[in-house]
């Protein structure tokens, strides 16, 4: 079976630092694997950025990452040394900073890694 290579792309992630309130980057609809996550921070002082994963009713949620901070002009290589997050049906993929419009988000995913 052909890989399906999806990518997403989010401008200037929201900064309601709670998991109803964050950006929702990738609903699974089947068991997918995350390969790349990128944050930007395109703002002008340095920011925190938290990824989390949870479901339809953001409950529970549980972080990948939280509060790492992102320097001015730089950028956070999430997942890294070939690491992959393995999200099933049902798991959403979302991200907040603490600033508003300061971080865009890019992310790679294996959609139907199995079927």
């Amino acid at each position: 079976m052909a890989q399906d290579f999806e990518r997403v792309a989010a401008s200037s992630i929201s900064n309601t630092q709670t998991p109803a309130g964050a950006t929702t980057l990738w609903t699974s609809n089947s068991d997918d694997a995350l390969i790349g996550i990128n944050a930007a921070n395109k703002g002008t002082s340095q920011i925190l950025v938290t990824f989390l994963v949870t479901d339809a009713d953001n409950t529970p949620f549980y972080y990948i990452l939280k509060d790492a901070p992102v320097p001015v002009g730089s950028a956070l290589q999430v997942l890294d040394g070939g690491a992959k997050v393995v999200l099933q049906s049902g798991d959403i993929l979302k991200a907040y900073a603490d600033t508003a419009s300061a971080c865009d988000v890019w992310i790679s995913v294996v959609d139907t890694i199995s079927s």
